[in-house]
């Protein structure tokens, strides 16, 4: 590929990959938490293959190639760990196997979360959801705690949301960062 050809605008790329994350999330969370009669996260597996996966993984070619290190980074990695989850589900693993790939998968999240400080709490806060998602999924494998494992879906669920929000506010200009309050600017005084 000739290098002055254009890989896309980051933003775009960073759109698209955030909503593949965000559904992506959002079925496999949903899928753990057994919120819906019959669905579970094995449900999302096509979904994972090919969203979360293909898809994810080359938007995050995409941003590489234009230079936008960490959203390349987090979409490649977590495009990975998609494909990889997708290809192995139904496999038979121990559980405490299961919770090592959990818990490797929440280390790359964690360092998403540390990266993304300077991007905002909504990013931020989506990636530190998933890392507590994968822990809590990993320590239910290890402990075999449905309970554990039904809250690490709810946080799946809470990131994925998160993602999406996030995705959907960069296409339609809506606000993604909190208002910050300052008092000086609006003519309150402090008495004292």
């Amino acid at each position: 590929m000739d290098n002055d050809v254009s890989a896309g605008s980051t933003t775009s790329t960073s759109v698209l990959g955030h909503l593949a994350l965000g559904l992506t999330l959002l079925a496999f969370g949903i899928g753990h938490t057994a919120v819906i009669d019959g669905v579970t996260a094995a449900d999302a597996v096509t979904l994972a293959l090919y969203v979360g996966g293909v898809a994810l993984f080359a938007a995050g070619l995409l941003a590489l190639r234009a230079g936008d290190a960490f959203t390349g980074t987090a979409f490649a990695g977590l495009g990975a760990f998609w494909f990889t989850w997708g290809t192995g589900v139904g496999e038979q693993v121990s559980a405490d196997a299961a919770g090592l790939f959990l818990l490797l998968w929440a280390l790359l999240a964690l360092s998403l979360t540390l990266g993304a400080a300077g991007a905002g709490p909504l990013l931020q806060g989506t990636y530190g959801l998933l890392c507590a998602a994968l822990l809590l999924l990993a320590v239910g494998q290890f402990a075999d705690s449905s309970v554990l494992a039904k809250a690490g879906g709810w946080v799946a669920a809470l990131a994925g949301l998160a993602a999406w929000y996030g995705a959907t506010a960069a296409l339609a200009n809506w606000p993604s960062a909190l208002p910050r309050r300052h008092a000086a600017g609006r003519g309150v005084t402090a008495t004292g």
